[in-house]
């Protein structure tokens, strides 16, 4: 590795140094006249201008096309909702100004391309424009930052009336528990320094509000309840993302960060959506095809595909970074019951 570093230095040294003959050569008093562009390559410039702008144009459409149905699908949180909203409407924004400015930057490119009867005209400044071209960026982008903190105070602040389900999320090199606060909807304190034996996570097992705290290793979700995660990280800088939720916080060491937010479609329910259903048959046809290669290989075959809400780490925090994920399951509030009652407390374990 050291040898290629020197070697990738020493070429990376070479282009530096002919780039710099290139711009010393470059200001030089021109000597040779021929050099000097003429009408037929000023042409030739201007046509290839207008030429890219219709090949971006083209290429933007094909890209939508091809590849549109590896967006996510519909939001399964409510507050996705205006997260989709918001981002569709800076897209928009994004995308109408894109197209026409870019369109102007290449019409002019061509429309006023050098010609040797054609003499440019020197204009100085216009206040008006420039106030025109300022303010509008202006009014455009503090509406959008308004709207966007708007939509963030929405999402972040949560009313203790709603009496949000609390769940921790802890996370570790290279793996996430969840740790559900019981009957009393509060969890007991934590400390890394805690960590021993069955105590994965450093509970205090001493704090009346941990004793029926329950630690599992798959995640379950009342539909329709608001859910509270306190996260927590053991060792380096992760990130809890849950895509479609429109979830996602950074778990940092020695603090506690939060998000919350409230399932509106359960497991079952996003297995049914169309959408899903046509992305889920795709992915499998795909696999159906690898296999047949995999089988006359005598290779080990891949399994079809089974949509499922998964929490992920969006932080590369490690060689093992793509190992961390946990399985979401989103149900009705009657089957999340009968799950979480099926699963043993802190004290029960530690007794173990």
């Amino acid at each position: 590795m050291t040898a290629f570093l020197v070697v990738l230095v020493i070429i990376l040294f070479g282009v530096a140094v002919m780039q710099m003959g290139k711009i010393f050569e470059m200001s030089r008093p021109a000597t040779n006249t021929s050099e000097i562009a003429n009408d037929k390559d000023n042409n030739t410039q201007g046509w290839l201008m207008l030429a890219m702008v219709l090949f971006i144009y083209a290429l933007s459409a094909f890209s939508f096309y091809e590849w549109g149905d590896v967006l996510l699908p519909v939001s399964a949180s409510e507050h996705g909702l205006q997260t989709d909203q918001l981002f569709l409407i800076s897209m928009i924004i994004i995308f109408v100004v894109g197209i026409i400015t870019q369109w102007l930057l290449h019409y002019f490119a061509f429309k006023y391309r050098g010609q040797k009867k054609q003499k440019a005209l020197f204009y100085a400044d216009n206040d008006r424009l420039e106030f025109i071209w300022t303010i509008i960026p202006v009014i455009v982008l503090a509406g959008l930052i308004i709207y966007g903190l708007f939509t963030w105070s929405d999402i972040m602040n949560v009313d203790a009336d709603e009496d949000p389900l609390v769940i921790e999320l802890y996370a570790y090199q290279f793996d996430w528990r969840a740790r559900y606060s019981g009957d009393d909807n509060t969890l007991g304190e934590a400390n890394v320094r805690l960590i021993e034996g069955v105590n994965q996570l450093g509970v205090d097992a001493s704090d009346p509000y941990a004793q029926d705290d329950k630690i599992v290793n798959e995640l379950h979700l009342p539909k329709g309840r608001k859910v509270l995660f306190k996260m927590r990280s053991q060792d380096v800088l992760h990130s809890a993302y849950m895509p479609h939720f429109r979830a996602q916080m950074n778990c940092v060491p020695g603090m506690i960060t939060q998000f919350a937010f409230t399932p509106n479609m359960t497991t079952a329910d996003m297995r049914a959506d169309p959408e899903m259903k046509e992305k889920v048959a795709k992915i499998n046809k795909i696999r159906t095809e690898n296999n047949l290669a995999l089988a006359v290989e005598g290779k080990e075959l891949l399994e079809m595909y089974e949509f499922d809400y998964l929490l992920l780490c969006n932080k590369i925090c490690g060689t093992s970074h793509y190992n961390m994920q946990m399985k979401i399951i989103v149900e009705e509030e009657e089957d999340f019951n009968k799950w979480i009652a099926e699963q043993p407390t802190l004290a029960t374990v530690l007794k173990q």
